[in-house]
């Protein structure tokens, strides 16, 4: 990344620009709960940024019964359904998005949600006069930790990976990124710490996309090169 500056970035959505990341714990307890799994809703925020089938694999394991993934899924998506109408951005969500397309940057959604979700993220959003691209879970033959989402925004927005930034707010969005040899900026916004972001590789962590704003002259998404470690982490209280 350090020859070159970077000519896009792409954002994860799901608690990285919209505060969905405990909507979708709730909505997983309540679904495994009706299954008559119980599962501590603890381990499930650890899961989220996973796909549903590896998020089942993690609270489940492998050898579980399958049949049941479908109704879990289902049931999943309608709890969360309950909450689009009152979805909301993260702090400064769509002014970081603005100030990266002012700069030249080509500004990416790589989600993996599925496609009617993505309708409601982007409308929480608000930005869509400055998103290029934007990709959902039918993109993906795999989901996260797996790189294929990344492909896909790659692929549909024409940049190239070593051209640009991933901004998430997972470990697996981390890993994920690791396997494209992608920088990833962390927020901890999603609820994952700036010691566990760092600690999976990301090359600088911020508290949301409003503190990812306010450092932007200096971050890779515009540098194209991590930052040192005093600016890894902004100094709010």
């Amino acid at each position: 990344m350090s020859a070159h500056r970077p000519a896009g970035v792409l954002f994860d959505v799901d608690g990285t620009l919209v505060d969905t990341t405990y909507l979708h714990a709730v909505s997983w307890w309540e679904a495994l709960r009706q299954a008559d799994h119980r599962v501590p809703m603890a381990t499930i925020h650890r899961s989220i940024g996973m796909g549903s089938d590896k998020l089942l694999d993690h609270l489940l394991g492998p050898e579980r019964d399958r049949g049941q993934d479908d109704r879990l899924r289902t049931a999943h998506d309608g709890f969360f359904g309950e909450y689009w109408e009152r979805l909301v951005p993260l702090p400064g969500a769509a002014d970081l998005l603005r100030a990266c397309a002012a700069r030249g940057l080509r500004v990416v959604l790589a989600t993996s949600a599925a496609a009617h979700e993505v309708e409601a993220l982007r409308a929480a959003l608000d930005a869509d006069d400055v998103v290029d691209t934007v990709t959902c879970a039918a993109d993906a033959a795999q989901s996260k930790p797996a790189p294929d989402i990344l492909v896909a925004a790659l692929e549909q927005s024409g940049l190239a990976a070593e051209r640009v930034v991933f901004v998430g707010d997972s470990v697996w969005d981390v890993a994920a990124a690791a396997r494209l040899d992608i920088p990833c900026v962390g927020l901890s916004c999603g609820g994952t710490s700036r010691g566990e972001l760092a600690g999976a590789g990301a090359v600088a962590v911020y508290d949301d996309p409003a503190a990812l704003l306010a450092g932007l002259g200096d971050s890779p998404l515009t540098t194209g090169r991590p930052t040192s470690s005093r600016d890894k982490t902004d100094t709010q209280a």
